[in-house]
């Protein structure tokens, strides 16, 4: 059994927590962020992490940085195994990283080195790759440069959004804990280096690039459709108003005419031109409405003949 503290945020993260604690090993404490506003009360809300957390009755930490005071001092005081991360959100200063006596080992959602930084699901479905997968790595002070311990891949199915994806990520990455964890424990692991060469980097997504740009073909559209569900949603505009595309397909049942220009809007979808192909909106939202499929605006609101900017 290892003595372990666990830190994490995200909703990707609560599977390993709670496998954690059906393995048989000990979770001493666990390190979260911040309570941030959200909703449109913008009311304080817990992380995931710390809701699954406190259900458990476990003890949890969110500091700002491990800079604060006694941080350090505090998290000496547990003399932990282990210290497992999972998409915790914060930077850890190498002092963190020798604190517990087998250091801290990352859950990363891609086969690394390939997609290193913050948003591997997101442009692994960009890039229109076919398979990612999950590291358990041995952390460093790089930026996802450690040892590998672990991986397993996955087929990206094409009609995955990033949610989707994340959802099975998530589960494959808590089973391939515990099973790096017993090997840890055993002495059977062998620690793998990192081919530098192949490495590529996710940077952080932004809302900006959320924009879809009409000129570029419907697969890559489609491709950015999926990525950015559930955040940052791509976006168009009409009559300068933003409008949210949360789901899309490529068409090959309609002739492409002027990108961003509406070909036809019926029961079965809303059709837009793109550079020399056209994409199908299945589902869409309006400012200030609720998302919907965009068959059942139709009858209301047919777009037919207007044009996205």
């Amino acid at each position: 059994m290892l003595k372990i503290i666990y830190a994490g945020t995200p909703e990707f993260a609560v599977s390993a927590l709670e496998s954690l604690l059906e393995s048989g090993h000990q979770v001493l404490a666990v390190y979260t962020q911040p309570d941030r506003p959200a909703g449109r009360g913008r009311k304080l809300q817990p992380s995931p992490v710390k809701s699954c957390a406190l259900r458990h009755g476990l003890t949890v930490f969110q500091p700002e940085s491990f800079a604060e005071h006694n941080e350090l001092e505090r998290l000496a005081g547990f003399q932990a195994d282990l210290m497992v991360v999972a998409a915790y959100g914060l930077l850890l200063p190498e002092s963190v990283l020798n604190t517990p006596r087998l250091g801290c080992i990352n859950i990363h959602a891609s086969l690394l080195p390939r997609w290193r930084g913050a948003a591997p699901v997101q442009r692994a479905i960009l890039a229109g790759d076919d398979e990612t997968g999950i590291t358990i790595m041995q952390m460093d002070k790089g930026l996802d440069t450690g040892d590998m311990l672990a991986s397993a891949g996955l087929q990206i199915e094409p009609n995955w959004t990033a949610a989707d994806l994340l959802d099975q990520l998530q589960t494959l990455g808590a089973d391939l804990l515990i099973d790096t964890l017993g090997r840890l424990e055993s002495g059977e692991l062998e620690a793998r280096q990192q081919d530098n060469s192949q490495a590529t980097y996710a940077n952080k997504l932004s809302k900006q690039e959320a924009r879809i740009d009409w000129n570029q073909d419907a697969e890559t559209i489609q491709r950015q459709v999926r990525a950015y569900v559930p955040w940052p949603v791509s976006y168009t505009q009409l009559q300068g108003d933003n409008l949210r595309v949360w789901g899309a397909s490529i068409d090959d049942t309609h002739g492409s005419t002027a990108p961003g220009e509406v070909i036809d809007h019926n029961q079965d979808g809303l059709f837009v031109s793109c550079m020399d192909s056209v994409l199908k909106v299945t589902e869409l939202q309006f400012a200030g409405k609720k998302r919907c499929p965009a068959a059942e605006v139709s009858n209301s609101r047919n777009l037919k003949g207007q044009r996205f900017d």
